[in-house]
């Protein structure tokens, strides 16, 4: 059976991409589930939710320059994909503390400090020197150079605290299977919403994850919906009409938040699928149970690894030299550890 099969990678803030190509293979959905997997889905890890507050006084002299360089920062957090405000934090917030030293050899060393909701600070870090005319005098070209080099940091810094949190929390999904509810298969011809659902329902469970059909404690939830229609392209010479299927596999979180999605589109002899779908489920089965472990490990981050956490962090942010009331500090004290 010859036809053509096209992929699609589904997630948040990204469009709909496909790999199309005609292939010679026995089976519409037979190929190798573990490479496919990895084109059917799209790493989605949310990030922290963070406040950017001015860092000084409302009517402090600098006011305006560092309201200008917290809104940058924002931008460019935001396009890392950081769900970034430019705010003074509630209670309940993560949040950064921005502020700067003067360097030893000249000019002015961006910091930042991420703050928990506790108060506490959970990381540290510099952005590059620039010269002192340039931040002092509130240059927008160097502003804007500062926050873009600085956000992709921050959200190192995020991806690190949060994969920490993982490792000590003995509840994540780094210590336990994930439970996945499955809630069944919809709008398939033929028998395929019974044996697309009996078929990933046993092929989804490993080690690492374990399926269910209720929401209770699940920590993803899978839904599967299916659409048919003519193809958009004209068969072969001396083949038949061919209909396009489309089987889309949508992973979110108990609170409905799109975790990711693996898209199988194929063309098929028309009417093919109306009556038993026999291997066909099966081999769709196993490349999307593929897909949606390898959204479940992106969106949750169990697979990752971090560093132990830097000795000088974990104090009370209210504590920190700079920030909120100076925008320029000293000089820091010779041989002191960066804070």
């Amino acid at each position: 059976m010859r036809f053509c099969r096209k992929l699609l990678l589904s997630g948040l803030c990204v469009p709909l991409l496909g790999l199309g190509g005609c292939l010679q293979v026995y089976k519409p959905f037979a190929h190798n589930p573990g490479n496919q997997a990895q084109h059917l889905v799209r790493d989605n890890i949310p990030p922290a939710r963070l406040a950017v507050p001015v860092p000084v006084p409302e009517k402090a002299p600098w006011r305006a320059p560092t309201a200008m360089w917290a809104r940058d920062v924002v931008i460019a957090l935001v396009g890392q994909s950081i769900p970034a405000v430019a705010k003074v934090p509630e209670p309940g917030d993560w949040w950064v503390r921005l502020g700067a030293v003067r360097a030893e050899n000249g000019g002015i060393r961006p910091r930042y400090a991420i703050v928990g909701p506790d108060g506490k600070v959970k990381a540290r870090g510099f952005g590059a020197v620039i010269d002192e005319e340039g931040w002092r005098g509130a240059d927008p070209a160097a502003l804007n150079t500062v926050a873009l080099q600085m956000a992709p940091e921050i959200a190192r810094e995020l991806t690190e605290i949060q994969t920490r949190m993982m490792m000590d929390d003995p509840q994540s999904l780094m210590h336990r299977s994930a439970r996945i509810c499955f809630e069944g298969v919809q709008g398939a011809p033929g028998d395929g919403n019974k044996s697309l659902a009996e078929a990933f329902y046993m092929m989804l469970p490993d080690s690492h994850n374990s399926v269910q059909t209720t929401r209770t404690g699940a920590d993803y939830i899978v839904k599967t919906v299916v659409s048919i229609k003519p193809s958009p392209d004209a068969p072969p010479p001396g083949e038949g009409p061919k209909q396009q299927v489309t089987i889309v596999w949508h992973v979110t979180t108990p609170q409905g938040v799109e975790a990711g999605a693996a898209t199988q589109v194929h063309d098929v002899p028309a009417h093919s699928l109306d009556g038993p779908w026999a291997d066909v489920a099966g081999a769709a089965a196993q490349e999307a149970a593929e897909a949606v472990k390898t959204i479940v490990t992106n969106y949750s981050g169990r697979s990752r690894k971090a560093a132990t956490a830097p000795s000088d962090i974990g104090g009370d942010a209210s504590r920190e030299k700079d920030g909120m009331k100076k925008f320029v500090a000293g000089p820091e004290p010779e041989g002191s550890a960066p804070r």
